[in-house]
């Protein structure tokens, strides 16, 4: 497993992360000892970057995270931790994110203890709300990085102006942002201003929420508690369309003899050094599929083709349900 940087200061990650969030969070139940059992093996293979947040099962993927890094097994762990203040709010139907600076500390402090850890590698905002200063939420964070409990700051789902902004505030080690053969809007502007400050990109939802796996069917029924059931490119009309596309990777893909799962990983990772994907395998089984993507390498004839073969403007329909802008800070 090779590292990538983030930040300007040099520290490395692995080129992929394991994202934990759906072991506990928005694609159903999973099994509690086959994740605690990927994580330990994203471990052995030299995963070091792994990525959670308060908002994943409200603590609870925090929780998972801690069980599975004990004896030791912090100490070769980049955690990276998102924060939502409405995990922290009384009022579970209030949707304006709470990351005011008085509030963020408290946010922390109770990470910091569902983790068992005495500092965050990376802490984030998970959202931005429009009516809080970028600069007073990163001010607050960079006071965590001076008292020792932080030491990355990063940001997620903004776009060039707040980057900006906050990176004048305090170094911004990682923008954290869906990328994939599927969603690739952050190319026009986002993409070269990060690379413009020196700053990585985090990138999720490389498998677009398992429809670039190369197991999704039509057919697939998802339980009451899976949020893609929801999602309006998972729709019947939507899917059928995306299959198509996906039925066109895997034509290249089984000429390279791999999967559609491992060439949809590997042009994320060729995207540049400063790109790092986060996997979110839930099992052994789909943690090990998705790390033989690192020992593909891609030529710039095979990106060509991979690009004809999913055109950006043919993917249908959006994820989210509600439209994208509406909690995308610019």
């Amino acid at each position: 497993m090779e590292k990538r940087a983030i930040g300007h200061n040099g520290h490395y990650v692995s080129e992929i992360g394991l994202g934990c969030m759906g072991m506990s969070w928005l694609y159903g139940k999973a099994e509690r000892s086959e994740s605690i059992a990927t994580i330990h093996a994203a471990l052995e293979a030299g995963i070091t970057l792994f990525d959670t947040g308060d908002l994943y099962g409200d603590g609870h993927n925090e929780l998972l995270l801690r069980e599975a890094l004990q004896g030791g097994r912090r100490d070769n762990a980049f955690i990276a931790v998102k924060f939502d203040g409405k995990l922290h709010s009384t009022d579970k139907k209030d949707e304006e994110v709470n990351n005011r600076p008085h509030t963020v500390k408290t946010f922390l402090t109770d990470t910091l203890k569902r983790l068992g850890t005495e500092y965050i590698d990376l802490y984030q905002p998970s959202r931005i709300n429009p009516h809080v200063p970028i600069e007073e939420t990163i001010g607050a964070m960079a006071d965590m990085v001076k008292a020792g409990y932080v030491r990355h700051i990063g940001l997620s789902e903004v776009g060039v102006e707040t980057i900006r902004r906050a990176h004048a505030v305090h170094s911004i080690s990682w923008l954290q942002m869906e990328y994939s053969l599927f969603n690739r809007e952050l190319e026009l502007n986002i993409l070269p201003t990060l690379r413009e400050l020196g700053i990585a990109l985090s990138a999720y939802g490389v498998l677009s929420r398992g429809l670039l796996s190369g197991n999704w069917s039509k057919e697939r029924v998802m339980g009451p508690d899976d949020m893609r059931g929801k999602a309006p490119r998972f729709s019947n009309e939507n899917l059928e369309k995306n299959l198509v596309l996906v039925e066109a990777l895997r034509e290249i893909a089984e000429e390279k003899q791999v999967t559609v799962a491992q060439m949809a990983i590997a042009w994320v990772l060729s995207q540049g050094d400063d790109v790092i994907p986060l996997i979110g395998a839930r099992k052994q089984s789909q943690l090990h599929e998705s790390i033989g993507a690192v020992d593909l390498k891609l030529s710039s004839t095979d990106l060509s083709r991979i690009e004809k073969a999913v055109p950006r403007d043919l993917v249908a329909g959006e994820y989210y349900g509600v439209p994208r802008k509406k909690w995308f800070i610019q």
